[in-house]
């Protein structure tokens, strides 16, 4: 029996794959969306130029806490290129529902988190912030 979006979405929200704390991360990194009060912070751990370790924490709603799980699935133990080049596109597409402008800083709050993780890793160029875009 196949999962609809929404049930996987949910199914992500109660039981998040990824979720808790590395003892000794290469790099952890935090933040919020104050308009909604969604919180993550990602703990990262490398070797060579690989992802082979993450963990998240935090709290918030359905959507922000689900691409988070999803997101930390697809960065684990890919190379840090490969991770680099996530964006938008990749997480709506997990998602795999359409989300609203409106909930959008939701969804992308792991991706913003990740991004600045990299960055205070010394691996990426620290980027604009993803959500003025929108």
């Amino acid at each position: 029996m196949s999962m609809d979006y929404r049930e996987y979405i949910l199914d992500h929200y109660r039981d998040p794959r990824n979720y808790g704390k590395l003892e000794h991360p290469d790099v952890h990194c935090e933040d919020s969306n104050p308009l909604c009060g969604d919180q993550l912070g990602i703990d990262l751990q490398f070797e060579g130029d690989r992802v082979t370790a993450v963990r998240f924490q935090g709290r918030g709603c359905a959507i922000s806490q689900a691409s988070a799980s999803m997101l930390s699935e697809m960065i684990e133990d890919k190379s840090v290129e490969e991770v680099i080049a996530l964006g938008k596109d990749d997480v709506l597409e997990a998602l795999g529902i359409p989300i609203s402008p409106a909930r959008t800083k939701c969804a992308f709050l792991s991706l913003r988190v990740l991004h600045r993780a990299l960055a205070m890793a010394g691996l990426e160029h620290p980027k604009e912030d993803e959500d003025e875009e929108e």
